[in-house]
């Protein structure tokens, strides 16, 4: 089976997030299982200048892409991630010569309609262009949500065997452009409508998606149900209903190669889960880094999208309370302005227990994921999550709100059975969300609970390898739609 992963960011090229995070681990970890595999990003600016570094190279190909009453020329170029699967890029500098990748602090570029059509025709071209036989397109969010419908009209008689595998790592963004940009797609006005990419009188290139698609996936079980609801799917519950028969839910993994206590180098002291010593000596270097005071209080950590999905404002409501139990604060993140002020304006009033920093320190976040007691995860909806995988396996005490991925990948924990991996709370107040952080507290004073809780978080396996094969899985589900 060959395997062509489209997607708009990918480690180690590009990222922005945990998508990048997640094309780039899967790729990688075919590559480990003997599966071939292969990467196909736009050539960002970013890429660009580390492009020598990568190995990447000019394939000397151009193709013209058809953008409504104009054309536009990609060249493109060919390189291979840190495990040596291909990775090819499509170079338009007038769309992607930029300095961010999808948009300014101040919104999204006014483009990117004309940016992801080009990117998603071009996929499909470079295939054309290159010769290149992929069974199966994993295509991942609204970035890529035109190939399964452009494999299904304008490309059918080049790829009638190709099958497509859409993965929605976040149904909050959708894709959503003014209904007279429909030309610039070359689809026809005949796929505007309620059983096509119109949305509420707009283009969604996610719904495009989501019904050409041959099978559709999120990032964890609990949210593949979740999205299905009219709370949590954004308007696009009753499309998803059509196709539930071919919906799945597979947790992400997290690349163990980097985070893993026993042997990260960007952390003050290594520990294991047979020995816990080193990370009381990253607590206190953490404090130390942070200007907190060396107190055996329990130590909060968070590294985090500053945005009212991650549930910033019940941590900045609940603040008060938090620094009144005593116990000390460590928030790394960057996003939503009016959150960054509001966290520096706290950290003004709790200098003395509360650290914010705002903006992305990759030192920093190991750190705070090793040094913290317990990691907090008040998502008001979390398709998968990242964090709160990273913080089991450096026995760091995710607590977290029952959304999404957290309800699969953390089990509360239960004293009289000695089981359980954090601690979970219901609603969306922060008053619930303060008492489990206080039931937290209470276990974190008793050192035999909590040396069973630490261990039982790092005894978590949520590997690449159990993903990438559910994923192979899904695969052999899409090509039997073909034949």
């Amino acid at each position: 089976m060959k395997i062509l992963i489209a997607a708009s960011e990918a480690v180690p090229f590009v990222k922005t997030g945990g998508l990048g995070d997640v094309t780039g681990a899967l790729v990688n970890e075919y590559k480990k299982m003997g599966v071939e595999a292969a990467l196909i990003l736009p050539f960002y600016r970013e890429i660009k200048k580390s492009a020598k570094d990568f190995g990447i190279k000019p394939l000397k190909k151009e193709i013209t892409i058809p953008l409504g009453d104009r054309f536009e020329t990609g060249k493109l170029w060919e390189g291979k991630t840190s495990e040596g699967a291909i990775a090819y890029f499509i170079e338009n500098d007038k769309f992607y010569d930029r300095d961010n990748i999808y948009g300014t602090p101040e919104g999204d570029f006014p483009d990117n309609v004309s940016r992801f059509t080009f990117y998603d025709r071009a996929v499909c071209e470079t295939l054309k262009t290159l010769k290149l036989n992929f069974d199966v397109i994993h295509c991942h969010d609204w970035q890529t949500g035109l190939i399964p419908v452009y494999i299904k009209t304008l490309y059918m008689n080049d790829f009638s065997k190709t099958a497509t595998l859409l993965t929605i790592h976040n149904i909050g963004y959708q894709g959503l452009f003014w209904s007279f940009d429909m030309p610039i797609t070359g689809l026809g006005w005949e796929l505007f409508n309620i059983n096509g990419l119109e949305f509420y009188g707009r283009i969604n290139f996610l719904k495009g998606g989501i019904l050409f698609a041959d099978i559709i996936n999120t990032v964890s079980k609990n949210y593949a149900k979740e999205i299905l609801t009219k709370e949590y799917g954004f308007s696009l519950d009753e499309v998803l209903k059509k196709r539930s028969k071919d919906l799945y839910g597979i947790v992400n993994g997290i690349n163990y190669s980097e985070w893993d206590p026993e042997h990260d180098s960007l952390i003050p002291a290594n520990y294991s889960i047979e020995d816990l010593s080193g990370k009381t000596k990253c607590k206190k270097s953490l404090q130390k880094a942070c200007a907190l005071p060396l107190s055996k209080s329990m130590l909060v950590g968070m590294v985090a999208r500053l945005s009212s999905q991650k549930g910033i404002n019940f941590v900045a409501e609940a603040m008060k309370e938090i620094i009144k139990l005593g116990l000390e604060v460590v928030i790394l993140g960057k996003g939503d302005k009016s959150f960054q002020n509001i966290l520096l304006d706290l950290q003004k009033k709790y200098s003395k227990r509360l650290s914010v920093t705002i903006g992305f320190d990759d030192v920093l976040a190991h750190k705070i994921y090793a040094g913290a007691d317990i990691f907090l995860m008040p998502s008001e909806y979390e398709p998968c999550g990242l964090g709160q995988l990273i913080a089991l396996c450096y026995g760091t005490i995710p607590v977290g709100r029952k959304t999404g991925g957290i309800v699969d990948t953390i089990s509360e924990y239960n004293p009289s059975k000695g089981t359980g991996t954090g601690f979970l709370f219901n609603g969306s107040s922060p008053e619930e969300f303060l008492i489990t952080i206080k039931r937290a507290n209470e276990f974190f004073n008793d050192k035999q609970h909590w040396v069973k809780i630490q261990k039982n978080a790092m005894s978590q396996n949520f590997s690449w390898r159990r993903s990438a094969e559910e994923y192979l899985s899904l695969y052999q589900k899409a090509l039997k739609k073909k034949y």
